[in-house]
């Protein structure tokens, strides 16, 4: 059974999920500017509901990005902690994909856009789909003004969808996005819960990471941790 502690502040949103083999628990909490008081006590509190110490785990996962700068920095800062104390690898997962595995464990859907607001007039994005084991990213994530997103190869007979709170911004795409997306779900925002589902299928790729290689991706302004010089940095 495998045991895998997700953590997300990506967004307004603050969530944090344990998943033991098939059974995944959430605490999901719309708290804007307050996650750094809500992470630990929220992280504490599911390890202690479930009777697990943070040594028992085999990993813990996190919303690696893109999204709000210092959200990105509470769950980096708070995961290498933690890793580094437990001696335990880390699984990164980016928000966009994280929202494409929800509409397709809701909706079943295959053919996802997801996007995030990245404010100063530009989305953050990515294209995936879903290919029976996990997804292809047919778009690498970038940041980009909405009216600039496109597919480079367009898909015949694919059914795309759309994710994320970049979609609140429908009406600037291109009109050639707006009739390719048959629907959107604007509201969506990552979940903790599906960091851990998705986790588990990198866990058994063994796509993880050491703790101090656990830095986030802002893809805007190529600033982040270096390796080592987190706030939880070894010494």
């Amino acid at each position: 059974m495998v045991r895998i502690l997700a953590l997300d502040t990506s967004t307004e949103a603050c969530s944090v999920a344990l998943k033991l083999g098939d059974q995944v628990v959430e605490n999901f909490q719309l708290q804007p500017r307050k996650h750094t008081q809500l992470l630990l006590p929220m992280v504490e509190e599911i390890l202690a509901d479930a009777g697990i110490k943070l040594q028992q785990l085999d990993a813990i996962a996190f919303a690696n990005g893109p999204g709000s700068f210092t959200g990105l920095r509470i769950a980096t800062g708070v995961t290498q902690g933690l890793a580094f104390g437990a001696d335990l690898p880390v699984i990164p997962v980016t928000t966009l994909e994280t929202m494409a595995f929800t509409l397709f464990r809701e909706r079943f859907a295959h053919y996802i856009i997801s996007s995030l607001d990245a404010r100063m007039g530009e989305v953050y994005w990515a294209a995936y789909h879903w290919n029976g084991n996990g997804f292809d990213c047919i778009t690498q994530p970038e940041v980009i003004a909405p009216d600039q997103v496109s597919l480079v190869k367009p898909i015949a007979d694919a059914d795309w969808v759309g994710a994320g709170s970049g979609w609140q911004l429908l009406d600037q795409f291109s009109p050639v996005m707006q009739s390719l997306v048959q629907q959107t779900y604007p509201d969506l925002l990552p979940k903790a819960g599906d960091i851990a589902r998705l986790a588990e299928l990198y866990w058994q790729q063994n796509k993880t990471v050491s703790a101090e290689d656990a830095i986030p991706v802002y893809l805007r302004d190529n600033v982040a941790f270096k390796k080592g010089e987190g706030p939880h940095k070894r010494t």
